[in-house]
């Protein structure tokens, strides 16, 4: 002989239902954007900050690149140039002369700590 399975009613959706509109889940709001990472994006005479503080950095790292440069995080004429000389040294291809993008980036980060 079967047990008859007991009878009770589904949960009920604790929150109250918007009026004209059927009990469905709202669609959530977007994600907010990522912060960037400091260091990364294209940077170029005229920038300034910690991406360019990391690069200069790194340029000294680099013999006869960046010889005597300063740190303090300006990208000006004279780190414009030692990118440029980086990029024609090592041949690195696709990012503009003198900008710091993620080709020469990648290439840089390869020869240094």
């Amino acid at each position: 002989m079967e047990t008859p399975l007991p009878t009770s009613a589904a949960p009920k959706d604790p929150s109250p239902p918007t009026p004209g509109q059927p009990n469905r889940p709202q669609p959530s709001t977007p994600d907010p954007p990522l912060p960037e990472i400091p260091g990364t994006g294209l940077l170029r005479q005229g920038d300034s900050g910690h991406g360019v503080y990391e690069l200069q950095v790194r340029l000294l790292q680099i013999a006869h690149i960046y010889d005597g440069g300063v740190i303090n995080g300006r990208y000006d004429g004279e780190v414009r140039a030692a990118v440029t000389l980086f990029q024609k040294r090592y041949g690195v291809r696709g990012d503009e002369s003198g900008v710091y993008g993620d080709n020469t980036r990648l290439a840089l980060m390869l020869r240094t700590k």
